[in-house]
């Protein structure tokens, strides 16, 4: 048997949270065992989606930029986010996902603000698109407390 990291991330939680956290005395103590825990849980929880959230985040980003280049009146801005949209993530390592995201993220904080100057509907509608890629990138990364 090869046990998933999640898994163990989870027993672990549900051990410090049931077995070890009420043996110590009520305190910061166990309050720090008790928040180790639901730490450990909400890592278990991300541990098998995270490459796929970030993969989605990143791929809807690039077509974002795609989309709204054209409306774009700065050429450097353009520019960069005409270079930003073909590319794709070289590599599945979370460490380098969260690389690309943070960079595009910062190129849609860009983005938002040159549209929100925009004078007129279709700049609107541009930031409608911009708060609809904003919305699904929170809903993903949504954590639950079992």
């Amino acid at each position: 048997m090869k046990p998933q990291i999640d898994q163990l991330l989870g027993l672990t939680a549900g051990q410090l949270m049931t077995e070890i956290a009420p043996l110590i005395p009520a305190g910061y103590a166990q309050s720090q065992a008790t928040l180790g825990a639901v730490m450990l849980s909400l890592a278990a929880q991300q541990y098998d989606r995270a490459a796929e959230i970030r993969v989605a985040e990143n791929r809807e980003l690039r077509a974002l930029f795609a989309e709204l280049a054209p409306l774009v009146a700065d050429a450097d801005l353009k520019a960069k986010l005409e270079a930003a949209a073909p590319g794709e993530d070289a590599s599945l390592r979370i460490s380098a996902l969260d690389d690309s995201n943070y960079a595009l993220r910062r190129l849609l904080i860009a983005l938002h603000a040159h549209v929100e100057e925009l004078p007129g509907a279709t700049a609107r509608g541009a930031e409608k698109r911009i708060w609809s890629v904003l919305r699904a990138a929170a809903e993903r990364r949504q954590l639950f407390l079992g």
